[in-house]
């Protein structure tokens, strides 16, 4: 089971440059090494699930992404443990794991391991992957979270997406929607498929290059947009869409109004960069 579909670009190690001072203070969770992978934490799974995660201090994203895990798992009392490892001091503990980029987690679930994503993503999403994690623990009779049910549709939407049939997925989740229309985890597995097939492919260098020569251009500047939230630029994407609502009317307008209403989707209602352009686009429109 793939918790959630993977939209985003991964930074790759090969591509990292020299190691940055690490923030002040000590890093949450448990620092893994083969010994106490292998000792400990395997062993470990079968009683409550284990996150792993894959850092490095050549990447601050990653350093985020161990500190919003960090928050989680203090908020949740134990149901869960945090590990983390880093790709630069054990080696042959990233290779086990068959890290590419940072960062990455992993779950373990009765020794068994689960990829979960290769994206820093923000805190909203993250704490709905972890607790999927939990009910998916749950249904294997590790831990003691109160069981989630996986809805069919949902089943069928990730088996979709392993196999990269955007199309079916979308549709699945769609009939989720039908039938539970205000499922949150189908709002959001619906807006993110969307966005993965959209941007599946794109050449995002050269779709913010042609977005500068043509400011207008209602196609290239959406799929900018797209660029923009993939890459975690929520502000730069939501103002670019803004800045068109009062340039068009009719289909054009109500198109770029559709599409900021998909992007809001894919972020927490409260975070106030949503609460910021939803006011804007309000008053743009009305």
């Amino acid at each position: 089971m793939t918790l959630p579909p993977n939209f985003g670009r991964a930074v790759d190690l090969s591509s990292l440059g020299k190691p940055k001072p690490e923030a002040a203070g000590p890093m949450p969770g448990i620092e893994i090494t083969p010994e106490n992978l292998t000792n400990e934490f395997l062993s470990l799974s079968k009683a409550k699930p284990v996150v792993l995660i894959c850092w490095s201090p050549r990447s601050p994203e990653s350093q985020e992404v161990v500190a919003i895990l960090g928050k989680l798992a203090l908020a949740d009392q134990g149901s869960w443990v945090l590990g983390r490892v880093d790709v630069d001091a054990q080696p042959q503990v990233a290779q086990a794991l068959q890290t590419r980029a940072v960062p990455f987690a992993v779950a373990i679930i009765n020794e068994q391991m689960v990829p979960l994503f290769e994206q820093p993503y923000p805190e909203e999403q993250i704490r709905m992957v972890i607790d999927k994690v939990l009910a998916l623990a749950t249904e294997q009779g590790v831990g003691g979270a109160p069981a989630e049910k996986i809805e069919p549709e949902e089943e069928e939407a990730i088996a979709a997406l392993d196999a990269g049939d955007y199309a079916k997925a979308e549709a699945a989740y769609k009939k989720l929607l039908a039938r539970k229309p205000n499922d949150n985890f189908a709002i959001l597995g619906l807006a993110q498929t969307q966005l993965m097939a959209r941007t599946d492919g794109i050449d995002g260098a050269k779709v913010m290059k042609d977005a500068s020569a043509q400011p207008d251009d209602i196609a290239i500047q959406l799929q900018c947009a797209d660029i923009e939230i993939v890459s975690g630029y929520l502000e730069p994407a939501f103002a670019r869409l803004l800045r068109l609502i009062p340039l068009f009317d009719g289909a054009e307008k109500k198109l770029v109004k559709d599409r900021l209403i998909e992007l809001f989707a894919l972020v927490d209602p409260a975070d106030p960069r949503v609460i910021k352009a939803r006011a804007a686009l309000a008053n743009a429109l009305f």
